[in-house]
């Protein structure tokens, strides 16, 4: 949560931030809080984390030994 004081210092960029992530920014004035939102939500894939994924050819992926892969439960 950004204070007016913040916003201020850098509005052009938090304007740009909320405008490229879509994610809302809070800010807080006179003890309340304001919200600077897009007019169109992002795509809800647009919050996913990138993660870590198989690349190469989705043959070798038969001949992969998982059991280096697997552990048991504890």
């Amino acid at each position: 949560m950004l204070t007016a004081s913040k916003l201020r210092e850098n509005v052009y960029g938090i304007l740009d931030q909320v405008l490229e992530t879509g994610a809302p920014v809070e800010v807080m004035r006179k003890g309340k809080v304001l919200k600077i939102v897009p007019e169109t939500p992002a795509p809800k894939l647009a919050h996913l984390k990138r993660r870590k994924a198989f690349k190469g050819d989705a043959d070798q992926i038969l001949r992969v030994d998982w059991l280096k892969e697997w552990t048991e439960l504890k």
